[in-house]
């Protein structure tokens, strides 16, 4: 008897040529069925994939970068599609209503998982109050649901909003908090991330000079991120949560450390936490709960988060680990992609970090 052969899916990358997409392709370059196809990138269009990600050379060597017009033909004959975007904030939302509209013509089965902000708000004041323009596609929105996959026991419908790298750190430490009464809804944070985070083209914070060395904060208590963790972590938990977020700038290239502090609503110890945390994620196969505080380098190129507390009387801190390129980003969307094609969960991420970085 022949061996059955894994059910492929023809997969499109938009936002193409940065960070978060060439994470999208080094994923996928191992993963047993999703299969790149197209990737749309306006500045890079026409040129190689390799060329534009030298370290992923072998792994797509006939693919070349689209452009947008070239949608209808790279969609048309298709009965299913993935689309994974990693277009900009404020252009996304677009990208996707064009694409969706014309699969619907074309009798396409698409799910996509954005990684833009533009569909982690449920209603489009809400995304215009902190984006400053308007939304691109606000028809689009209740096709959409953003929430952390270790948050949401069952599988959106139809299509998934990623809550971002900052969001996600946060949300894995605060939500079972809040969930489980632990803390009172008043919350802290303070993550510091690398310069990925600020995408690949160089700024005067990104910039490695001014990068080496160096630790500041940027925009605190005023970050655009800090209304997404409030609402995606009251809408997970069902409390109504204030969060206050510090951002920082690290001298490394990817991760994320957070550490999260709040009060404790009745008395416990460090241990007891942990095994509340411990259980809250047992099924998971993505977060770890650790007896101390985690390090990032033993995250960095994973899809795994891990988590450690720390108790003095009713005062607690959480610490909180991830890759922004992976588990923020490009590896959070791939798990949602997963479900939302009713792949196992795991399925391309079952990756080994990367060690000495």
């Amino acid at each position: 008897m022949s061996e059955l052969i894994p059910e492929s899916v023809p997969t499109l990358i938009l936002g193409g040529s940065g960070y978060v997409a060439g994470e999208l392709l080094r994923l996928l370059a191992g993963h047993p069925h999703l299969r790149p196809f197209a990737v749309l990138s306006e500045s890079q269009a026409g040129g190689k994939v390799e060329a534009a990600f030298p370290h992923l050379v072998g792994c797509f060597p006939e693919l070349s970068f689209s452009d947008r017009r070239e949608l209808p033909g790279l969609i048309e004959g298709k009965e299913r599609l993935a689309v994974l975007c990693a277009a900009p904030h404020g252009a996304a939302a677009q990208i996707l209503d064009e694409l969706l509209t014309v699969a619907e013509r074309a009798g396409t089965v698409a799910k996509v998982v954005d990684i833009s902000a533009d569909f982690r708000f449920a209603d489009s004041t809400a995304y215009e109050k902190v984006y400053g323009h308007a939304h691109g596609a606000p028809n689009r929105l209740s096709q959409f649901r953003c929430v952390v996959p270790e948050h949401l026991a069952e599988t959106p419908e139809h299509h998934v909003g990623h809550p971002g790298c900052f969001v996600t750190a946060t949300l894995l430490a605060v939500v079972p908090l809040l969930k489980l009464g632990l803390v009172e809804p008043r919350l802290s944070v303070v993550a510091i991330t690398g310069s990925t985070g600020a995408g690949r083209t160089p700024t005067a914070t990104t910039h490695h000079p001014a990068r080496r060395s160096n630790v500041f904060a940027y925009n605190p208590l005023k970050h655009r991120h800090e209304p997404e963790m409030r609402a995606l972590a009251s809408a997970a938990s069902g409390v109504a949560a204030e969060i206050h977020f510090v951002p920082q700038g690290g001298p490394f290239a990817r991760g994320i450390y957070a550490t999260i502090q709040a009060r404790l609503t009745r008395s416990a110890t460090a241990e007891e936490v942990r095994h509340s945390l411990a259980a809250f994620y047992a099924a998971s196969p993505f977060v770890d709960v650790l007896a101390e505080p985690p390090r990032l380098q033993d995250v960095v190129g994973t899809n795994r988060a891990c988590l450690s507390v720390a108790v003095d009387e009713d005062h607690l801190v959480v610490f909180s680990t991830l890759d922004n390129l992976v588990k923020g980003a490009a590896g959070g969307a791939i798990q949602w992609m997963n479900r939302l094609l009713g792949f196992p969960e795991t399925a391309g991420l079952n990756v080994p970090g990367l060690g000495w970085i």
